[in-house]
């Protein structure tokens, strides 16, 4: 790991009239360190995930990716990031092979065609690449917006229930593509409700409830089963 986390989140406060969304969280991420985000609905976990990709601006405290601040982008931070969000940033009316050349040439990807190509073929989409997205199922769509994240190759993984949609060997595929870019040092931040795929993942786990930060658990020394059971019972306590 290097000296300096990939994600730093210092003191982020973020409030929406009078609601307040997060309240002074601290989170950082390193260099081939999975982390992952566990509270219930509305805890804040989307939003943080928002500030980190640069996507909303907080009322309080510092965010920096890669040395850089994705508000600013300064240093190039927004291309280190792949984001997936609950809104799949995807175009309906194009099809699967032109909503991928779109974000390849919006991130300066060499080859992006052929990226495109090689990416729909390892999602299970390569029959449907010149179909309109507009008729596709929520799996789908979702494994298109996964092959949208990895497109440009980011070493920074910020994914919001990621396995949302998808049938179990999807599920299966993304998880060991996912210990694949930790291995190659990337730094990842997810939320999920699906515990038995997402906790064999996590190295750390943070606790938000109702925009606060409750609990730090470390499940870096313990197996899959074990990193299963821990974060299943933080968050039958803090429900």
């Amino acid at each position: 790991m290097s000296a300096s986390p990939a994600v730093i989140a210092s003191g982020i406060v973020r409030r929406f009239g009078f609601q307040m969304a997060l309240d002074r969280v601290d989170l950082e991420a390193g260099d081939g360190e999975t982390v992952l985000l566990l509270g219930a609905n509305g805890a804040g976990k989307t939003t943080l995930l928002r500030i980190l990709a640069g996507l909303l601006s907080p009322n309080e405290g510092k965010v920096a990716v890669r040395g850089g601040s994705p508000h600013a982008n300064e240093a190039g931070a927004r291309r280190r990031i792949g984001f997936l969000s609950h809104n799949l940033a995807l175009y309906p009316d194009l099809t699967a092979f032109e909503n991928l050349r779109f974000f390849a040439r919006l991130y300066d990807v060499a080859n992006g065609a052929t990226r495109a190509a090689d990416l729909l073929a390892e999602a299970g989409l390569a029959a449907w690449r010149d179909e309109p997205i507009r008729g596709f199922s929520r799996g789908m769509k979702q494994r298109l917006a996964l092959a949208r994240v990895f497109l440009h190759e980011p070493d920074v993984l910020l994914l919001d229930e990621p396995f949302t949609g998808l049938d179990l060997v999807s599920a299966r595929a993304l998880a060991e593509r996912l210990r694949a870019a930790r291995k190659a040092g990337a730094a990842v931040v997810l939320t999920s409700h699906q515990i038995e795929i997402a906790a064999p993942l996590g190295d750390r786990a943070l606790v938000l409830r109702r925009g606060r930060l409750q609990e730090r658990i470390d499940l870096s020394a313990l197996d899959a089963d074990g990193r299963t059971a821990r974060v299943e019972e933080t968050l039958r306590v803090n429900a």
